[in-house]
């Protein structure tokens, strides 16, 4: 495999890269502001879970709708609008004077970011082949990755020597360059002529609103109250109503059913939910505990994480190199085993007055595992879908990935509070090791699943999964 890229290719890899790197940066950025945001703006526990699960709930809902208005009316045109209302989202984030204003400019970033995401993904995975896609797919989540590593790192910084708004402001001259650079360097594409599928869209938004709403709420409203239940059932009802009218109703279906008889897709996605379950959750509890038990200040705990967050970058361009050789399964099974171990053995350690050297290896191992899993899960899914479902592919990979964030904060915040609290040191701790202990599990389970994925992937055009009557309505990441 030629391992040169062109001018265009390059191109293409460094502006969309930027522009996911933008928005992970953004949902990171605050892991190291939380403790702040909270003194500042008198925030709990639930609070400061809002300030990341505002972000995530439209960006889950959305991310379907997006990546079909993509598809439909061009992804130039659905990128440089997302970015442009991600862009005045952040300074309204910035600007907020309080917490309840936050939450809502959190929920516009939101609903801007499910367009930019699954749009960016597909403009770069459906201008490359099948044999140079893995690779530059490791390479696009190693740049995205900057933002794992970036995202405690800046925040902390930020926080640190200025104040907690400007881990927002930084957003706008990123999308004011990236508006431009997009027009010129990026070809515009009309879109399909095919109507879209408004149904699927609509119930498939319902389905994933009614699990994440309920998810996000659990925790203060309680799992078995009436507001949970509804939502919950709401959820799997409208779910199960989408899976029927896409079988059934859909002249042009938003998602084949089919695609889901493939491994490589279900157990792809499986693997990404249970991936990204795990990942949020440790991104949301390690900086807090660095800076609530050991002490550290925000721009400290930031450093501190880099053994962690560092990892993405390096590993994930050579596991993307190396898909196609060793296949996606070993990758992420092996991955999602040391992400858990690495957990696992945070969990087992961890405590006041303990040496923070103890904690480099288990942040280096599990970040490692899951730089190996992310550009494997993520081929996997693409790879397993004809080249015109490349949206649609997408945008299910990043419903399922922000599904997942919101279900692993849910759980583990759950966890967390059943067992201790954020008003001392103490009951920080209490809480902290069983929620990462749960965290670990998440990616154990994780790794099960990955050995459902076939030993290779055929690259899109030699084995898809059947004959596609309707190609995308769709999405991605």
């Amino acid at each position: 495999m030629n391992t040169n890229m062109s001018a265009r290719e390059r191109w293409l890899l460094a502006l969309t890269a930027l522009a996911s790197l933008m928005i992970a940066l953004d949902a990171l950025v605050v892991t190291t502001a939380l403790h702040s945001i909270a003194l500042d703006l008198h925030a709990s526990i639930a609070d400061l879970e809002w300030t990341v699960n505002a972000y995530t709930l439209p960006f889950a809902v959305l991310l379907m709708a997006g990546a079909a208005l993509g598809e439909r009316h061009g992804r130039r045109r659905v990128l440089v609008g997302g970015l442009v209302l991600f862009g005045a989202a952040s300074a309204g984030c910035a600007l907020a004077p309080s917490l309840g204003w936050l939450i809502a400019t959190r929920a516009v970033q939101g609903a801007a970011a499910a367009a930019v995401t699954p749009t960016a993904l597909s403009v770069l995975s459906a201008a490359v082949g099948p044999e140079r896609r893995p690779r530059m797919l490791g390479l696009f989540a190693s740049i995205t990755g900057l933002a794992t590593a970036g995202g405690p790192l800046v925040g902390g910084a930020v926080v640190q020597d200025l104040a907690w708004q400007w881990i927002f402001w930084i957003n706008v001259p990123i999308a004011a360059v990236l508006v431009p650079a997009v027009l010129a360097r990026i070809d515009r594409d009309a879109g399909s002529p095919r109507a879209l599928d408004y149904p699927g869209i609509g119930l498939i938004s319902a389905a994933a609103f009614g699990l994440v709403w309920a998810l996000v709420r659990a925790n203060d409203a309680g799992w078995g109250s009436v507001e949970i239940v509804a939502s919950m059932i709401g959820g799997v009802v409208a779910l199960v109503a989408f899976v029927a009218w896409e079988l059934r109703g859909a002249g042009v279906p938003l998602i084949p059913m089919r695609f889901f008889a493939a491994r490589g897709f279900s157990a792809g996605n499986a693997a990404g939910f249970l991936l990204f379950a795990g990942t949020f959750s440790g991104a949301f509890f390690f900086a807090q505990f660095l800076q609530i038990v050991l002490g550290h200040g925000p721009l400290a705990a930031g450093l501190l994480l880099l053994p962690w967050t560092v990892t993405l970058f390096v590993v994930a361009p050579i596991a993307g190199a190396q898909i196609n050789r060793i296949g996606a399964r070993t990758l992420v099974s092996a991955g999602m085993l040391l992400q858990a171990a690495g957990f696992g053995c945070i969990a087992l350690i961890a405590g006041p007055g303990m040496s923070y050297a103890l904690l480099v290896l288990p942040f280096a191992v599990s970040g490692a595992g899951l730089s190996m899993a992310i550009p494997a899960a993520q081929s996997a899914v693409i790879g397993a879908v004809p080249q015109a479902a490349i949206g649609a592919a997408s945008g299910t990979f990043n419903t399922a990935r922000q599904l997942g964030g919101a279900f692993g904060i849910a759980i583990t915040t759950a966890v967390f509070t059943g067992w201790g609290g954020i008003g001392s040191v103490s009951s920080f701790e209490d809480g902290f090791g069983p929620a990462v202990a749960v965290a670990a599990a998440l990616a154990l389970a994780g790794a099960a699943i990955g050995l459902l994925l076939p030993r290779r992937t055929a690259p899109v055009g030699v084995r898809p999964p059947g004959p596609v009557k309707a190609t995308t309505g769709g999405p991605q990441m």
